[in-house]
Order: C-alpha cells, then sequence, then structure tokens
C-alpha cells in the first residue's frame, strides 16, 4: 500500500522546490511593495528571453489538453487523474479571478505608478484585468506536478489492490517481482523532477516577464495547481475507500 507518506517521499524533489519557491515568494511579498517586486523581476529582458518565454507562456493553451489526451488513450485512469485536476483547478482559478477581478501590471502600473514605463515585450498582446490569480501558473503547476506524481508512480512496481492502495487501483499496472521495485534509478527520478518543476517555475515566471501578472497573482496559482492534484487524489481515495469491490477507476 502507497501511504501519503510515501507519496510524498516518492515526490520530494518537486514538493521540496516548491515550498522552498513559495516561501520565498511569500518573504518577497511581505518585504518589500508590489511595484518594485515587480520591476526587480521583470526588468531583465533580452533577446533570447523575449522569443524563448512567449513561447513558453504560450504552452499553456495547447499542452495540457494534448497531454491529457495521450493519457486518456493509453492507459484512461491516468488521463482521468490528469483532466480532473486540470478542470478542477481552473474552476478554483477563474471563479476568484472574476470575483477579484484585480487589474494587470499594465493597468495598476498606469494607475498608481505612471511615470514607470513596464519593459514590454514585442507582439505580445496585453490583458487588462482578471489578474489573480495567474491562470498560467495554475496549469502549469497542475499539469506538471500531476505529471511528476505519474512519473514517480510508474517508477515504481504495482502492489496488491486493496481499498487503500489508492495509486495502485487508480493506475492498474502489470504485477512485478519482488526483486524489481522500481523501474527507473532514484537519479532518473530526480532528474525528472527537476525537469517538471523547472518547466512549471519558468513557464510561471514568463507571466512576470511579460508583465501579464505580478508575484502574488504566480503565487497563488502555484498554491491552486498543485493543492487541486492533491485534491483530486483525496477524492479518489474517498471513492477507493467506500467501494472496495469496484473495479479500478
Amino acid at each position: 500500500m502507497i501511504t501519503l507518506t510515501e507519496s510524498i517521499k516518492r515526490n520530494s524533489v518537486f514538493l521540496g522546490l516548491w515550498l522552498a519557491s513559495v516561501l520565498a515568494l511569500t518573504i518577497a511579498l511581505i518585504l518589500i511593495d508590489k511595484g518594485t517586486l515587480h520591476l526587480l523581476l521583470c526588468d531583465h529582458h533580452s533577446a533570447w528571453a523575449d522569443r524563448l518565454l512567449p513561447v513558453l507562456s504560450d504552452t499553456c493553451h495547447w499542452l495540457p489538453y494534448a497531454l491529457s489526451a495521450v493519457l486518456l488513450l493509453w492507459r484512461w485512469q491516468a488521463g482521468v487523474f490528469m483532466s480532473g485536476s486540470l478542470i478542477l483547478s481552473t474552476i478554483i482559478t477563474q471563479t476568484i479571478k472574476h470575483i477579484v477581478r484585480a487589474p494587470r501590471p499594465l493597468t495598476w502600473f498606469a494607475e498608481n505608478m505612471p511615470d514607470v514605463s513596464l519593459p514590454l515585450t514585442e507582439g505580445i498582446n496585453m490583458h487588462h484585468y482578471l489578474s489573480f490569480p495567474s491562470g498560467h501558473s495554475t496549469t502549469f503547476f497542475c499539469l506538471y506536478f500531476a505529471l511528476t506524481a505519474l512519473f514517480t508512480y510508474y517508477s515504481y512496481s504495482a502492489s496488491p489492490v486493496s481499498a487503500n492502495a489508492f495509486w495502485a487501483k487508480l493506475f492498474p499496472k502489470t504485477q512485478t517481482t519482488p526483486s524489481s521495485s522500481r523501474k527507473a534509478s532514484p537519479s532518473v527520478q530526480i532528474a525528472v523532477q527537476l525537469l517538471f518543476f523547472s518547466l512549471a517555475a519558468v513557464g510561471s515566471y514568463s507571466r512576470i516577464y511579460l508583465s501579464q501578472h505580478f508575484a502574488l497573482d504566480v503565487l497563488a496559482g502555484m498554491l491552486i495547481g498543485v493543492f487541486s492534484v492533491a485534491l483530486v487524489a483525496h477524492i479518489f481515495v474517498a471513492v477507493m475507500r467506500r467501494k472496495p469491490d469496484t473495479r479500478p477507476i
């Protein structure tokens, strides 16, 4: 049986970097005012970043759907897990966005610091409202944390299915011998988690770089994305415990 503690341990690289980033951003937001922090984070434009970061940011519009479709075709349980996490995170984010209706950096600076000219990237369609939280950051962290959880799960052999063995029931796979407890070496698992976290972090930072969001918006997106994955996992656990005799979903 894979416990919550074991799941956290297996994903400790991603979660450790995520927690460190959350704490760092929180401290920065406490110590530095909103406008100054944004300028510190976005005022480092370069030609290569102006080309790369918009492309990375735009992957948020199609990559989650493509990966969910591939997962549904490959192993539908994994596709349901991914899709459910993305749908939940989107509902939470869009609900908060339309309640708060916070101004985006371009509008906020025009109203509060009109003498400041934001460094903008040519060809980017700038938005003006619905800044908090960042939908892109939410999706990036939801997507890549879900992928991390799936990868680390499939890096281990299946354990016997029981009412409490959440991952084994959600993502059934071929039983392996006790001696083959891992499919990927620890170094590979660490490298993959580093890669997924880096993609989520850089994708989220691109929203600050492009002055589409503030650091607070990105922080909220990071929290919503990761906790959405955790909540979907918790819901599936509850379903498994209530219906222990049903076939794996």
